[in-house]
């Protein structure tokens, strides 16, 4: 694995590979006085090599998670919680970071931990990143952007290991040798029914139908690698560190084109 420099990056913790990101899995009711009536603060404090918690702050922007800095002896963390949505989604953000992470070419956030809390609900606990005032240089963020794409190529076809969201939209990537199948079923036709089945627009519904029929026809002549894709990016989801180098965060992603 090619790791990535970063002056944010904690020297103190390792790199991080796919056996190093922890999940806990929610006892049995007989067993459930055996979890921590706080995951966060437990990790933090062990496998995070903190002894002590010195600030605890909110980070404002999301409209979903609750977001808060941990500050510690050791570094600080960047912790999501979710008291209504199983730990399935901060998985899928853990795996998509991970892959993006491996790349070795764009900054991302490092996952360190996710799974349930004792209450309901779930968290993911990743590396903070001090961002700067602006979101960088938007040329270099593009360069990067294309290293990644070319690094990230797929082996297994389109899609990704595990279904995720985009926002608090289920994204469905079922792995698939074929890019207007994928593409026609798994993004414009499932948007297409979720606008269907909440608002009833059978009319849009049925001209974006009449468009996955003819992807074929309009990429007949164009050759299609599967590669790494952020999946939602946009600006919200573009920062820069305090050395101006492009972050990319929160992603959904999916191999493509």
């Amino acid at each position: 694995m090619r790791v990535m420099s970063s002056s944010t990056c904690f020297t103190s913790l390792p790199p991080f590979f796919p056996s190093s990101l922890t999940k806990t899995t929610k006892p049995s009711p007989k067993f459930s006085m055996s979890m921590s009536e706080d995951p966060v603060r437990e990790w933090i404090l062990s496998e995070g090599k903190a002894t002590k918690i010195t600030k605890i702050s909110p980070v404002g922007g999301g409209c979903i998670n609750l977001a808060s800095r941990y500050d510690t002896d050791a570094g600080s963390f960047f912790v999501k919680t979710n008291r209504s949505i199983g730990s399935s989604m901060f998985e899928a953000e853990a795996l998509g970071l991970e892959a993006m992470y491996e790349t070795g070419t764009i900054c991302v956030p490092k996952p360190y931990k996710f799974g349930p809390l004792p209450n309901g609900g779930s968290f993911i606990i990743m590396e903070f990143i001090q961002f700067g005032a602006s979101r960088g240089y938007q040329s270099e963020l593009g360069k990067k952007l294309a290293e990644m794409h070319k690094a990230g190529k797929s082996s297994k076809g389109y899609g990704f290991d595990v279904d995720n969201t985009i926002g608090s939209t289920p994204q469905i990537n079922t792995w698939s040798s074929d890019w207007i199948q994928f593409y026609g079923e798994h993004r414009l036709g499932y948007q297409l029914k979720l606008l269907l089945d909440r608002f009833g627009d059978r009319a849009i519904y049925e001209k974006g139908q009449r468009l996955v029929k003819s992807m074929g026809r309009l990429f007949a002549n164009v050759v299609i690698e599967p590669c790494l894709l952020h999946g939602d990016l946009w600006s919200g989801n573009i920062s820069s560190n305090r050395n101006g180098e492009p972050v990319i965060l929160d992603p959904a992603c999916y191999c493509l084109i």
